[in-house]
């Protein structure tokens, strides 16, 4: 035993070695790749070769978590090949030996803490000399397009939240009249598709549940309570959870999503007319949506804080999830004030927190209960930081998509129609 120990204390260098070395694959990755083109001897520079290539010098430092993949390596230099500096000729070497052990470092990094934390130096407010050049750079830095926001003097925003949370003129975002689904908000378009065998594509070739992200199907129900999915969930077959969406015939379960950068505007809005019925938090961890990340970790999105709204629209089931991520300090309902998003405190694995959005009309005779209605562009919530929103519908076998897979959209334009 002594012996062990004493083996895992020589390793602790190593691991805080590899910890630094994510920090700084994390913070180049995520943040130099959008503005790096920015720079005036840089123009001509791939980034994400760039990043690669940066990467590459950093990986001997975790070759300990993975012998095999050093004997690799070392053959490799013992057979004498040549490396190129060539970014287009990079021969990326077998991630497989390295992954796991990233992952597992990259898992245990307190992401939620840093995100509070990086929330409340959002919320400081800036002296109002300082505020034109601080978020003047952020606007350079992320190119953001001010003209857009409704106020565009950046001396009127107190801090970066407020300038997060900008409002936009009504006239830059027109929302599509002629298809079914507009964008609920400015991102890039992760996947779309029709959901097969209760499985969903996060990124190409990474999936998660359906089951697992939405939880179990009581969402008609008017009691608000805090339980465990597995509890339900787990006990069905897919098949049965797809039964219980009561999905019409001729109908099929589509999805999309769509990834909001930091430089995006942060609120989002409704994609169609519909009923919001019901309400589920996921409490969870932070780490980030970017895609290289979430080609990494499967399942990403059902281990990630998430609020999940869902009701009905003119096709049947409707769904609309706004996933958390690093650095993302809230996640803002307008319609639901007890929502409280990235608390302290431990949670347990899949626990959520219910609340029905169904109530009585004054105005109607009928005792039936209702869900919130939400017309086509209306205001639903917003990020405190860029994120990703997932929609998860029932519609007609011949719906189409309009869109492309990588593309940048804005919303209110055209996501897809029947």
């Amino acid at each position: 035993m002594a012996t062990e120990t004493l083996l895992f204390l020589g390793q602790v260098p190593y691991l805080f070695g590899v910890f630094l070395v994510i920090q700084i694959w994390y913070f180049v990755y995520n943040h130099f790749c959008p503005f790096l083109d920015r720079i005036p001897h840089l123009k001509h520079l791939n980034p994400r070769r760039a990043c690669v290539k940066f990467g590459l010098h950093l990986v001997p430092l975790a070759e300990f978590l993975a012998w095999q993949g050093s004997r690799n390596c070392s053959k490799k230099h013992d057979h004498g090949e040549e490396s190129t500096d060539d970014p287009d000729e990079l021969e990326l070497p077998d991630w497989s030996y390295y992954k796991e052990g990233f992952v597992t470092l990259y898992r245990v990094i307190p992401w939620r803490f840093t995100s509070r934390l990086w929330g409340q130096v959002n919320d400081k407010n800036l002296p109002e000399r300082l505020r034109q050049p601080l978020l003047g750079l952020y606007v350079w830095l992320f190119g953001c397009d001010v003209t857009e926001a409704l106020v565009e003097d950046l001396t009127y925003y107190k801090n970066l939240q407020e300038f997060f949370k900008r409002q936009l003129k009504p006239e830059v975002r027109p929302i599509d009249q002629q298809h079914a689904l507009v964008s609920p908000c400015d991102g890039k378009v992760l996947h779309y598709g029709e959901v097969k065998h209760c499985m969903l594509e996060q990124v190409k070739g990474v999936t998660y549940c359906l089951k697992t992200f939405l939880g179990p199907n009581n969402w008609y129900s008017d009691d608000s309570e805090d339980t465990n999915p597995s509890f339900a969930v787990d006990k069905i077959t897919d098949e049965e959870y797809l039964e219980s969406l009561n999905i019409k015939e001729g109908n099929k379960l589509f999805n999309c999503i769509i990834y909001l950068a930091p430089g995006d505007y942060h609120r989002f809005h409704s994609p169609t007319s519909w009923s919001a019925a019901h309400r589920r938090h996921f409490p969870g961890e932070l780490f980030s949506v970017n895609p290289g990340i979430a080609a990494w970790i499967k399942g990403l999105f059902n281990l990630n804080e998430r609020v999940v709204i869902t009701g009905q629209w003119q096709c049947g089931f409707f769904s609309m999830a706004a996933v958390g991520a690093t650095n993302v300090g809230s996640i803002n309902i307008y319609f639901d004030k007890e929502l409280n998003t990235n608390v302290k405190g431990a949670y347990a694995d899949g626990a959520f927190h219910d609340k029905s959005l169904r109530k009585v009309n004054p105005e109607s005779k009928s005792p039936e209960k209702m869900g919130i209605s939400l017309d086509k562009g209306a205001g639903i919530g917003e990020f405190n930081l860029g994120s990703t929103i997932v929609l998860i519908f029932e519609a007609p076998e011949d719906f189409r998509f309009n869109i492309e897979q990588g593309e940048k959209v804005k919303f209110g334009e055209r996501l897809g129609s029947m």
